[in-house]
């Protein structure tokens, strides 16, 4: 695998682990994202609610939480709650049900903050990525393996695809930013 492709590889895989952390960030409509890392005890160890339950959004406020087995309803509504999330889950005999309170303007900041935030580290994670990439190819001309015409042409292009990654981060962002800030 060329250096290229394994710098295209990695900065993907960053791109697509700060898409997972924008998910995580609240916005003024219900998304299951909000709530799918909460841990929860079950059968011995915890698990994550994803993994136990199926989350679906029935209204633009609301999340609806079918557990596979119904007996951890109770359970799943006291590990929201114990997550501390800002939620009252409201258990239901075989479901949980979660209102999602209106957000704040102060409250809206703060996501955007913290979206911001996110993508800066998106951003530092491709240009860490962009670095090791430039002293491989750096190395290989050093050890003779490349000539420097082609060492030039590598570095070219992996600044061509930090920039496509960051300039993509960035839209990711505004996106979030823009949905965040919508009432």
């Amino acid at each position: 695998m060329s250096i290229l492709d394994q710098t295209k590889a990695k900065m993907a895989a960053a791109l697509e682990h700060f898409k997972n952390e924008l998910r995580n960030i609240r916005t003024g409509r219900a998304n299951p994202g909000m709530i799918e890392h909460v841990m929860v005890e079950v059968y011995g160890s915890g698990m994550r609610l994803k993994d136990i339950a199926s989350i679906s959004t029935p209204e633009a406020r609301q999340l609806l939480i079918t557990p596979f087995d119904p007996k951890n309803a109770a359970v799943i509504g006291k590990a929201i709650e114990k997550a501390n999330l800002g939620f009252m889950p409201i258990v239901d005999a075989n479901t949980v049900r979660i209102k999602i309170p209106p957000m704040t303007e102060e409250l809206r900041k703060k996501m955007a903050k913290i979206c911001h935030d996110e993508r800066e580290k998106a951003k530092v994670s491709i240009r860490n990525i962009r670095r090791d990439a430039n002293e491989a190819v750096r190395k290989q001309k050093a050890d003779g393996d490349i000539a420097e015409d082609l060492m030039k042409k590598q570095e070219k292009n992996i600044q061509e695809l930090t920039d496509k990654f960051c300039k993509e981060a960035d839209d990711l962002s505004e996106k979030k930013e823009k949905e965040i800030s919508t009432i």
